[in-house]
């Protein structure tokens, strides 16, 4: 049974969901993480969220990097180096055996909800963790030296290229996994929670799939939100960044109105609560910087507070 439905993106938004699935009975948590990072490289099918996502709900992801997994070695791409390649976006040795098996299994007709459902389970992984789409949806970055894809934007270019506006090809078309809707249609479902990642880069290619937007819309449980700013910073990623080169105001209360219309309620970092009046939707303030396994189930509880707070529950 589905109690809660998460939407997220790679790490920050990991985090609270590590500790949903550590206050959430076993199986009571899906993730619904972004694909718009995907991309091909080296001949492999690379899914950067869906894997963080996984190592970090199976408790192997690595600590010191925020992605890729712990104890990781790095002899295949020294050896890529070594020959001339491609060595810009690092694989690690156990991480290849991941895109391997995942471009195999690609190759050979499965859809990729049904790998990272297999995947979920293979890492001892007790609830769901689905792609937003088996569709390809590319978010692609506007920037004063071209269009550039996402990866080559973040990783290849450090995201230091000005950010003028952002694209998501293949969103209008693309449709939900069919375990979307019956999540959604699970009587036990309590909250639909958008954890706290870049709302432009990690849910924008959500919202941007009219299937998703109407799904948030129409939610009849609380859809919660919580601002990944933290006394106007990002804890990690180029967020604000982001926010100052399109000329918005780096506060929670820009994000609060990105979501507008989809969230019932915005959960704001302490730092933040003087903006909780400009919000036009219910706020809950507390501290949100999860650095332990504490912190995050402290939020956690926190959120599913908030959403149980609603009287449409």
């Amino acid at each position: 049974m589905t109690q809660v439905l998460a939407l997220s993106g790679g790490i920050g938004g990991a985090k609270l969901a590590e500790g949903l699935q550590r206050v959430l009975f076993p199986g009571e948590l899906t993730v619904a993480v972004n694909t718009g990072d995907d991309f091909e490289h080296l001949g492999l099918a690379i899914s950067p969220d869906l894997d963080t996502m996984i190592y970090t709900l199976a408790g192997m992801q690595n600590p010191e990097l925020g992605w890729g997994r712990a104890n990781e070695s790095w002899n295949f791409m020294a050896e890529i180096e070594r020959l001339g390649g491609e060595h810009w976006f690092r694989l690690g040795d156990k991480d290849l055996a991941v895109h391997i098996e995942r471009t195999r299994r690609l190759d050979a007709g499965e859809k990729l909800s049904a790998i990272t459902a297999d995947f979920a389970r293979h890492f001892g992984i007790l609830g769901k963790v689905v792609p937003m789409t088996n569709d390809l949806v590319r978010t692609m970055v506007i920037t004063d030296e071209g269009t550039l894809d996402f990866q080559h934007y973040f990783v290849g270019r450090r995201c230091e290229p000005v950010v003028k506006g952002l694209a998501y090809a293949g969103a209008a078309d693309a449709e939900l996994v069919p375990f979307i809707d019956e999540a959604v249609q699970d009587p036990s479902l309590q909250a639909i929670v958008i954890c706290p990642s870049n709302p432009w880069l990690s849910i924008g290619p959500f919202l941007e799939m009219p299937a998703w937007r109407q799904l948030l819309v129409e939610a009849t449980v609380p859809v919660i939100a919580v601002s990944p700013l933290v006394n106007g910073q990002a804890v990690k990623g180029p967020t604000t960044k982001i926010m100052s080169e399109l000329q918005l105001e780096q506060s929670s209360a820009t994000i609060a109105r990105f979501y507008e219309g989809i969230i019932d309620g915005l959960v704001l970092d302490r730092s933040e609560a003087h903006l909780a009046p400009q919000v036009s939707m219910a706020t809950h303030v507390t501290a949100t910087l999860m650095k332990t396994a504490a912190d995050k189930q402290r939020v956690a509880r926190e959120v599913m507070d908030f959403a149980r707070s609603f009287s449409k529950l």
